[in-house]
């Protein structure tokens, strides 16, 4: 989270935690995504420790972060593969009326 901005409080696996952020709002719900993976990981292992499933449950986010990050260079590979296709297609297009 950035230090700039007004701190708030939110409460993450029971436990309070004042943060800072850009936004309040996403502040709030980033704070209130890892308090839903945290207890979805503890619901699926109780016997484990807070640190593993908090461990664990970083992993998870990070793997969710990872996957949106390669859907998202997809694609914008395909948008420029699709805007060189149109240039090319104008090109085309001007050139024969010349």
């Amino acid at each position: 989270m950035a230090t700039d901005g007004k701190s708030i409080k939110v409460k993450i696996f029971g436990s309070e935690y004042p943060l800072r952020g850009e936004s309040e709002d996403l502040t709030k719900k980033v704070a209130s995504y890892v308090d839903e993976m945290i207890h979805t990981i503890h619901e699926r292992i109780p016997e484990q420790p807070p640190l593993t499933v908090a461990v664990l449950s970083a992993l998870n986010i990070t793997e969710d972060l990872f996957k949106e990050r390669e859907s998202h260079r997809s694609f914008i590979a395909h948008i420029e593969q699709e805007i060189v296709q149109m240039n090319n297609h104008l090109d085309q297009c001007l050139r024969s009326e010349v």
